[in-house]
């Protein structure tokens, strides 16, 4: 089984430079977008191609992962000023403080339990945020592990990974934490996504590699499909519904996808020459409502596709 992709154009905000960073599809059939240079939010009609910004309290602020939540809004983490920020499909925006002070939130994701979820890499926590606003914080058992990217498993937890520990973490909605140590020394994982078929998928940054998990009664085992570079720095992962792992390339300007047969294919995202490709840096990527693949590309815009899939 192999994929191939054919480009739909890009889609440029409004705001020169705002770097487009991550995507998550919204309840209302948009994309919504972080504009992480930019402290501004981005919606994206996929049936027009029009792209409308709403700006946020603070221009430093540095809108990073986002993801719809529970109670139809889209919900994000603000980097620079430790904060959750809140967005409503009509574009009302607001932002709650967090009470471990200077925490970096980054990965966040809608959790079982009705609230939403995130990782604060400063501090080795995860956090919850409830849609009253009020949050707790669950300590993790390492210290330094930066917590990066999380999403919601198939077993009614929260996943996610530990850059710095080269482990995956997993953490229930009463708060019990175990982890699970990456077999490839220096991994350094981030973006983490789960797959229709209850495995979960995972970006190997630091060894140019994409991970799979899979967790039953024996235990969780972990497969690792390395990359034509082992440089390439992937970083974003999204599965698309047949199970096949989409991920962005930000060192080499590309996007890759892993079928669930081990198939490994990239794709540049312009044909131009390599260092041209390069300067693209795409991020966040996400499936539009109708199977239309968007990455955020943060030096350029947000580039669509239609994507094949080749028995």
């Amino acid at each position: 089984m192999t994929t191939s992709v054919s480009p739909l154009g890009t889609l440029t905000p409004p705001t020169a430079g705002s770097g487009p960073y991550a995507l998550a599809a919204g309840p209302d059939g948009h994309l919504w977008c972080t504009l992480v240079h930019a402290g501004r939010i981005a919606r994206l009609t996929p049936s027009t191609g029009r792209v409308e910004e709403f700006a946020l309290d603070s221009p430093d602020c540095d809108p990073t992962l986002v993801t719809a939540g529970p109670d139809g809004a889209l919900w994000f983490t603000r980097y620079r000023d430790h904060r959750i920020g809140r967005i409503t499909v009509d574009g009302e925006t607001r932002s709650y403080a967090l009470p471990g002070g200077a925490g970096g939130p980054y990965g966040i994701a809608a959790g079982p339990d009705g609230a939403v979820w995130f990782t604060l890499t400063n501090t080795d926590r995860i956090g919850r945020i409830g849609a009253d606003g009020e949050v707790r914080e669950f300590p993790l058992p390492c210290a330094g592990g930066f917590p990066s990217f999380l999403t919601a498993g198939p077993d009614g937890a929260l996943w996610f990974t530990l850059n710095q520990a080269n482990a995956i973490g997993r953490i229930t909605v009463s708060g019990e934490v175990r982890l699970h140590p990456l077999p490839t020394p220096g991994a350094a994982p981030v973006g983490i996504a789960a797959g229709p078929d209850g495995s979960l998928w995972f970006a190997e940054i630091g060894a140019g590699r994409i991970g799979r998990l899979t967790a039953g009664r024996a235990g969780v085992e972990i497969t690792g499909f390395a990359l034509p570079e082992a440089d390439c720095r992937p970083h974003a992962v999204a599965v698309a519904p047949d199970g096949t792992c989409w991920f962005t390339e930000w060192a080499t300007g590309r996007i890759g996808s892993v079928t669930p047969d081990g198939t490994v294919t990239e794709h540049p995202l312009a044909h131009r020459d390599r260092d041209r490709d390069r300067d693209r840096e795409p991020h966040g990527l996400a499936f539009g409502p109708d199977g239309t693949l968007y990455v955020a590309e943060e030096r350029s815009g947000i580039s669509r596709w239609e994507v094949h899939r080749a028995v």
